[in-house]
């Protein structure tokens, strides 16, 4: 069974009580929780105190293994890559509970990508399959119902579909909740968009003429990709990227005289990138924790972000999937990633409500803000973020007349330009969340 609702939604709640009410029934004793993080362990063990449950974290390694603790809890929690390194020791650890007792929860399923025609493929996916081969039940749970390489992916049920003359497979949800559906019924916040245009200049090395290229009408893939290389560059005052920051702090500033605990979440391209945004902020007086794989003491600095201890977070992949801080209202995205699945789970670590702010704002509830270069792939996704689409498990065949050179790939314009030299800060484009008409908010 698969479950697809947003951020916000409520998903690790659900299946606490989902799988409460079936132990209560007789119908289950046990559950498996997996996880791609430790921090998101944590939030799992958190929520499961709050109905009553006991779940235990889970390692080979900890001394008597078969201890009270874990004996005597409700579930135990482990993370892919954990389970993976230690498989035969959990599946031993398990047997106890194999058969009609076991619920198996993936969590973020979409990480678990299953290619059939790679049997020693991703093993992520594999362990949990074979973990949970004799689950009577496996969840999946995910924000994000797609992935870059369009493989299927564990607790998912695929169905084919006719398109024309041409026979897809598709991933169906057994549930789906649309972020808008839960933007109407004020359980998340909208997000409004900023996007910051400007023009970027390319040329060839030793020649003195110049091309100039608008960031949002690009459509030649290379020169699109070339613009927002350059257009994330901390430069000069009058640059996209400095422009962008400065009217994100501006904002959280308007947002801080209504929401005083607000703040705000930088996505940087790498380590160098966001240090050198944490610098810039910090000259303006803000206070940064600067977040990444790299920093043993990460976990602190998210936990003391989320408490708020500082007025921005730097980051550069570790605040995605996951992170829960309901007190984020501004995020820059200022990165060169640009898949749809990275930019949604970006930008939604800001849709989430704290109880606190849920009892004194009206619904809809006030928006958090976006700020990003105006990249044409970057600005149509913000137009359907809210919007559940179909997951192709196949790529879908693109004609070779294709009228969008920018989804079709056939068009790579004039030789590749070698330097992109030079950027300029333009005109502010905004987009709003698409609202549900009002007959369905009854």
């Amino acid at each position: 069974m698969l479950i697809h609702a947003g951020p916000g939604a409520g998903k690790t709640l659900g299946a606490l009580l989902g799988f409460q009410a079936m132990q209560q029934e007789g119908r289950l004793k046990c559950f498996l929780v997996m996880c791609h993080r430790t921090s998101i362990l944590n939030q799992w063990r958190t929520a499961a105190e709050r109905v009553g449950l006991r779940l235990e974290h889970w390692n080979e390694s900890t001394p008597n293994i078969q201890s009270q603790n874990l004996q005597h809890a409700d579930g135990w929690l482990v993370t892919y890559q954990g389970a993976a390194s230690q498989l035969d020791g959990l599946k031993q650890a398990l047997e106890p509970w194999a058969g009609d007792q076991l619920l198996a929860i993936a969590d973020e399923a979409h990480h678990l990508g299953v290619d059939p025609d790679e049997p020693d493929g991703p093993v992520w996916g594999r362990t949990f399959l074979e973990l949970s081969s004799q689950a009577r039940l496996r969840l999946g749970l995910t924000g994000t119902p797609f992935r870059a390489d369009n493989l299927a992916f564990c607790a998912a049920r695929r169905i084919r579909i006719q398109e024309g003359e041409q026979l897809v497979e598709q991933i169906s949800p057994d549930l789906c909740v649309e972020p808008r559906e839960l933007i109407a019924a004020g359980d998340v916040r909208p997000l409004e968009f900023r996007f910051q245009d400007g023009w970027v200049e390319h040329n060839r090395a030793g020649k003195p003429d110049r091309d100039v290229s608008p960031l949002s009408e690009e459509m030649r893939e290379s020169w699109r990709a070339r613009n927002l290389r350059r257009a994330i560059r901390l430069s000069d005052s009058s640059s996209i990227a400095q422009q962008l920051l400065i009217r994100a702090r501006r904002k959280l500033e308007q947002v801080r005289e209504q929401h005083p605990s607000a703040g705000g979440l930088v996505i940087a391209k790498d380590i160098a990138h966001a240090r050198s945004i944490s610098s810039l902020l910090r000259e303006q007086g803000d206070r940064v924790d600067l977040v990444h794989s790299q920093d043993p003491e990460a976990a602190q600095r998210l936990s003391s972000f989320q408490e708020g201890g500082a007025d921005w977070l730097v980051s550069i992949d570790m605040c995605a999937e996951g992170f829960d801080a309901p007190r984020l209202r501004v995020v820059a995205y200022l990165t060169t990633v640009v898949t749809r699945s990275r930019f949604v789970q970006g930008i939604t670590r800001a849709v989430r409500m704290c109880s606190a702010r849920a009892a004194t704002e009206t619904v809809p509830r006030d928006p958090s803000y976006v700020f990003a270069p105006a990249d044409p792939l970057l600005m149509s996704y913000a137009r359907s973020w809210s919007l559940s689409e179909p997951y192709r498990i196949q790529a879908q065949q693109q004609e070779a007349d294709s009228d969008d050179p920018l989804q079709s790939g056939a068009w790579r314009g004039p030789s590749l330009p070698l330097e992109a030299v030079n950027d300029g800060a333009g005109a502010v484009i905004r987009l709003r969340t698409p609202e549900l008409p009002n007959f369905l908010h009854q």
